[in-house]
């Protein structure tokens, strides 16, 4: 009987699952056909709008290249993330712990996401050095620092104040406190900063090459491309730029469901 009933859960959640997929897939290759159909039908010039065909054809001619290049800038990428989400994250928890340091942190936070990326990647290019990575990174760094820091410091606030009060009850430790009851609440908000940061790192990693770089970014090829209206080879690497975004972001839902199968969300999709 068990047994019976956990299989028909586990067809049931992948039932779900298939059900959750067909949608955007179903959406993408309409869009996908739609914009072929276009092309094809008004003979859209090829230095305004490749059609789709042209541009996976490009792209699969010269596969090795732009993943060797798509993995440098991808590089870049992460290793902005891991310091703008480690920074956040930390930061977040040290506004938890000093109140009047949050006051003014935090909506310093809000506020800054109204600054565009192209305003900072050339200060950085300056500072850092244009055809670097570490003006790259830094971009990145900065995109994906404060997102995490609002995002972590909501969830660390978000137990409800009965819990704190029972912690209390039982002469809970502030080290206790924070690992038992803040850091749980916590996790779905930071795996939520996580998948924003990804897709978000790519795109200011990108950005940021935009403004100077060696020639083995993809950033950088991009715009040469784009620049001489070869823009079957632009596109393909936009379309690189897309798959490695499409893949971290999978990399973190995968990783949330590992760390994370306790959570509402989880099991609501294996009931």
């Amino acid at each position: 009987m068990a047994t019976t009933k956990a299989a028909s859960l586990t067809q049931n959640s992948k039932f779900a699952a298939q059900n959750s997929l067909l949608p955007p897939v179903l959406t993408f290759l309409l869009g996908v056909a739609l914009w072929e159909g276009v092309v094809r039908v008004f003979s859209v010039p090829l230095y305004l709008l490749p059609a789709p065909s042209g541009i996976v054809s490009t792209f699969l001619s010269q596969p090795g290249y732009l993943v060797r290049i798509g993995l440098y800038t991808f590089g870049e990428a992460l290793s902005g993330f891991l310091i703008g989400c480690t920074l956040g994250s930390l930061l977040a928890a040290v506004c938890v712990r000093f109140r009047a340091l949050a006051e003014g942190l935090v909506p310093f936070s809000i506020a800054s996401n109204a600054v565009p990326i192209v305003a900072l990647s050339p200060l950085l290019g300056v500072w850092l050095g244009s055809t670097t990575a570490a003006s790259k990174i830094g971009v990145v760094a900065i995109m994906t620092l404060f997102p995490t820091l609002v995002n972590v410091y909501k969830g660390l606030m978000s137990p409800h104040p009965d819990a704190f009060q029972l912690m209390r009850s039982y002469a809970a430790r502030q080290r206790e406190v924070f690992l038992k009851l803040r850091l749980p609440a916590a996790l779905p908000y930071l795996f939520n900063a996580l998948k924003i940061c990804s897709t978000l790192s790519m795109i200011g990693a990108v950005v940021a090459e935009f403004f100077g770089g060696t020639q083995n970014a993809l950033g950088v090829y991009i715009k040469s491309q784009a620049g001489i209206l070869r823009l079957r080879e632009a596109w393909s690497g936009i379309l690189m730029a897309c798959l490695l975004g499409i893949a971290f972001y999978l990399i973190i839902v995968a990783l949330e469901r590992v760390l994370m199968p306790w959570h509402v969300s989880f099991r609501r999709d294996r009931a």
